[in-house]
């Protein structure tokens, strides 16, 4: 397997072999999760272990990379997440804007409030949110000091002075602000304690202010991406600390919040989504090498386009599996009751 995948990272395989190969790991690790899962023990030992772990290694495998690269392959809008291909999408701008737009909708989120926004990566929703909620008040947090200063700077740019952006550990976080509302994109993820983490975002938000998750999550099981062994190529190198939660974990999870509304959304929604970032990545191909040269070295940037390339591969072909069926993405909808904790 370990010679396999050397031999894919040197990009002498075709993305149909690849493919195929990526489909047979998934159907093993259906098979072994489905024999050894057992949700309740899971959830036990996530409530022994910090909020978070290896949150240095997860931060360098994606958001310390220059923005140039993500300004290559995702949208306008620099989403780093599940889009939304409803019918009569035929981009990804538009995947973006719609998904952007749920978001909104969803979170119940409106002109005037006081937001968080936990992991926000390059800053789509809080550069959306800024725009379409001028008298709002948004803080952003980010684990990642480019991220913090590419926001800032299209802030300035485009005028936006309802934006504060803050670098910090989520899981180490001092905040003395209330919130009408937290909103969180694809970070839990990379959370184990969600316990503890409901618990401080309960401590954050207003008596019945609301908390929206939006996560990627498998319809059953939850599991961790371990690094070790050949089969474990992606917590290796792209998802260091992460887990894959049920569709049910965070219903599940002890804490202040009470959940008020959940949905499921198929993963053909991801599945076309990294599509579309992985048919960026082949029309830039000159382009992403010439700054992989500057990033990783000239004898390297070869191997981490098609490290790159296959990770975009893995997350269609996972999303895609069983037609969207087995892992999806899902949104929560959280309201603050803090006398269930006392």
């Amino acid at each position: 397997m370990s010679s396999l995948i050397s031999i894919a990272e040197k990009g002498y395989i075709p993305d149909s072999i690849v493919r195929l190969g990526i489909r047979s790991l998934l159907w093993q690790r259906l098979r072994e999760i489905e024999d050894t899962a057992d949700e309740l023990s899971f959830l036990k030992s996530m409530r022994d272990e910090p909020i978070a772990v290896n949150q240095e290694a997860a931060n360098d495998q994606h958001y310390e990379l220059p923005p140039e690269f993500f300004d290559i392959v995702l949208g306008p809008n620099r989403k780093y997440s599940g889009c939304l291909w409803e019918e009569g999408i035929s981009n990804l701008q538009q995947a973006e804007q719609k998904s952007l737009e749920q978001v909104v909708e969803r979170a119940e989120l409106k002109d005037g409030m006081n937001i968080l926004e936990l992991g926000c990566g390059w800053g789509s929703l809080t550069l959306w949110m800024a725009k379409a909620f001028p008298s709002a008040s948004i803080t952003a947090v980010s684990n990642s000091s480019p991220q913090r200063l590419f926001i800032e700077s299209e802030c300035n740019s485009l005028g936006l002075t309802n934006v504060k952006v803050i670098t910090a550990d989520v899981a180490r976080l001092q905040l003395t602000d209330s919130f009408d509302r937290v909103v969180s994109i694809e970070m839990f993820e990379h959370m184990r304690n969600h316990s503890e983490l409901l618990t401080r975002i309960s401590s954050w938000l207003r008596p019945g202010g609301k908390l929206f998750v939006h996560i990627f999550s498998h319809k059953q099981h939850s599991y961790l991406f371990e690094t070790e062994g050949p089969s474990n190529w992606m917590g290796r190198y792209f998802f260091t600390g992460g887990m894959m939660p049920s569709q049910s974990l965070l219903q599940r999870t002890q804490s202040p919040l009470l959940l008020e509304k959940q949905w499921w959304l198929s993963g053909q929604n991801y599945a076309q989504t990294a599509e579309a970032w992985l048919e960026k990545l082949y029309l830039n191909r000159e382009r992403v090498l010439q700054l992989f040269s500057k990033v990783y070295g000239d004898d390297s940037k070869t191997l981490w386009f098609n490290r790159w390339r296959i990770f975009f591969l893995s997350c269609a072909e996972l999303f895609g599996y069983s037609r969207g069926e087995e892992w999806g993405i899902s949104h929560y909808l959280f309201v603050n009751q803090p006398e269930l904790h006392q």
